[in-house]
């Protein structure tokens, strides 16, 4: 304990200059607008904002996106308990009683304790990961190729977890998104593989594009289909500081939401978003009368919304301890790190320090950020909901457009964009989930590398993943984690309504 203090006393050190104190302001503020704003949500934003952080030293790009993808969680509950529209997906349950509040006059009491219950429980789990990610990483450290190879495995069934809809429809996706990975020179022989003779793919695809593409653009287009007029709000706003009945009612589901929002955070496929339904299910649960929710309940508002900052700040842990990113967003901030030359995983601790403590002390400062943004500015963040989206979205495309461009200076990486921007915006309509084709695409060549490195050091061949006890543990693993899958898929078909 007294090492982590100790080196986190360093990561201090290393962020507090005007320099990155500044990007993480710009990370909030960026963040806190986008959560604010309905229909672009903190994919489609960090994906928009990756290349203008391509420059700024690894510590800052990361604290910067780090803060955006906290600063929506605030953001999203703003316009949830406001004008019962989500900013993005994890504050869907807030205006269930949110909203109810705000029409009883008691907006701001709803504002205050989203806010606050955000900030505790964001804390809550950072303080967590500054104890437990050396650990976790001390202990992956001392593993090989092949029980990294085992770990992509599983990181990539874990992929098929996070699926709402159809797994075959989601393996598909992984599908694409490791053929998608493997374009390009071969690192190992120098082939040219699937390039189709084209000089532009010889160097592989370019993530930004990708990512840009495929939530930026695709996003918007899916929006520009629906009307998204400027919004006219009524509700006054006063007393943001919530009462002691307030409080009474709700810091045990601040408490009961961290713990359960930080273990959701863990699992990959988890996230904010399982962590704010499961939340508010737990709370209406436990309720001695659970038909009064949906009605006015403070702890409807206070319990989700600590949960999903608390799983922001979990998913964290697999991110920089193993090198698996979780959800879609931490798959993001993955590519970042590897975009800056750094590769998260066990030996980040290790090889770089300095780089680890200060995202972790980053968290701490940003999450402090927030809080201070959230109270004063709501008035001047309810004031941009009336911002017409005919003028927004094209704003946003054409940063989109110069972002992707200045990554490479490369022309082609705009059609790139372009084109994964219309890939996207099919699939969404067909029902298929973008985010396994980003993890697929960030995973896949991990986990070629240490395979084919798996493969050069063992005279047996495959039997080297079950010789080895670590690697042959997490094969198992992802087996029943595929048998469970699949069984659930069956009884799904099986069941009464379903198509057997």
């Amino acid at each position: 304990m007294e090492a982590s203090l100790l080196a986190l006393s360093g990561g201090f050190a290393a962020i507090l200059t005007p320099g990155t104190l500044y990007y993480i302001f710009i990370g909030s503020l960026i963040g806190t607008l986008i959560g604010v704003l309905p229909g672009i949500g903190p994919l489609a934003a960090l994906s928009l904002l990756l290349p203008a952080t391509i420059a700024l030293p690894p510590v800052a790009a990361i604290a910067m996106l780090s803060a955006i993808f906290y600063g929506s969680m605030y953001g999203g509950s703003i316009t949830s308990i406001l004008v019962n529209i989500p900013g993005e997906a994890a504050s869907v349950v807030t205006c269930l009683d949110g909203h109810a509040m705000a029409k009883q006059g008691r907006a701001g009491a709803a504002l205050g304790m989203a806010a606050l219950g955000s900030f505790f429980a964001g804390t809550f789990g950072i303080v967590i990961l500054t104890f437990f990610s050396p650990a976790l990483s001390g202990f992956a450290i001392r593993l090989g190729p092949p029980e990294y190879c085992a770990l992509m495995v599983l990181g990539l069934v874990c992929t098929i977890l996070m699926i709402q809809g159809s797994a075959l429809k989601g393996m598909i996706m992984i599908g694409l998104g490791a053929a998608f990975a493997t374009q390009g020179m071969d690192v190992v022989s120098g082939e040219f593989r699937f390039t189709f003779n084209t000089i532009e793919l010889t160097a592989g695809i370019e993530l930004i594009a990708v990512v840009i593409g495929l939530f930026g653009v695709s996003e918007i287009l899916t929006n520009v289909e629906q009307s998204a007029p400027g919004l006219s709000i009524k509700t006054k706003l006063r007393n943001l500081w919530p009462s002691r009945a307030d409080w009474a009612a709700s810091w045990a589901p601040i408490l009961r939401g961290s713990g359960l929002g930080f273990a959701v955070g863990l699992v990959p496929g988890g996230g904010p978003v399982t962590a704010s339904f499961l939340s508010y299910a737990a709370e209406r649960r436990i309720a001695k009368d659970p038909s009064s929710f949906g009605q006015g309940r403070i702890e409807g508002v206070a319990g989700p919304e600590a949960a999903n900052n608390a799983a922001v700040s979990s998913g964290m842990i697999p991110l920089l301890s193993l090198g698996i990113p979780g959800n879609a967003v931490t798959a993001l901030l993955m590519g970042a790190l590897i975009i800056n030359g750094v590769q998260p995983g066990p030996m980040l601790i290790v090889e770089n320090p300095q780089i680890f403590w200060g995202v972790v002390a980053s968290l701490y400062v940003g999450n402090v950020f927030l809080l201070i943004l959230n109270l004063p500015l709501v008035g001047l963040w309810v004031q941009l909901l009336r911002v017409p989206y005919s003028v927004l979205f094209p704003t946003i495309v054409l940063l989109a457009m110069v972002g992707t461009y200045s990554a490479n200076r490369n022309i082609f990486d705009l059609w790139v964009m372009l084109g994964f921007g219309v890939l996207g915006w099919f699939l969404r309509k067909l029902g298929y989930e973008l985010a396994p084709l980003v993890l697929a695409f960030v995973l896949a060549p991990l986990l070629e590398q240490s395979l084919r490195q798996s493969m050069v050091m063992s005279p047996d061949g495959a039997m080297i993943f079950l010789a080895r006890p670590v690697a042959a543990t997490l094969m198992v693993a992802s087996a029943l984690l595929l048998l469970f899958v699949a069984f659930k898929g069956r009884a799904a078909t099986t069941q009464p309504g379903g198509s057997s």
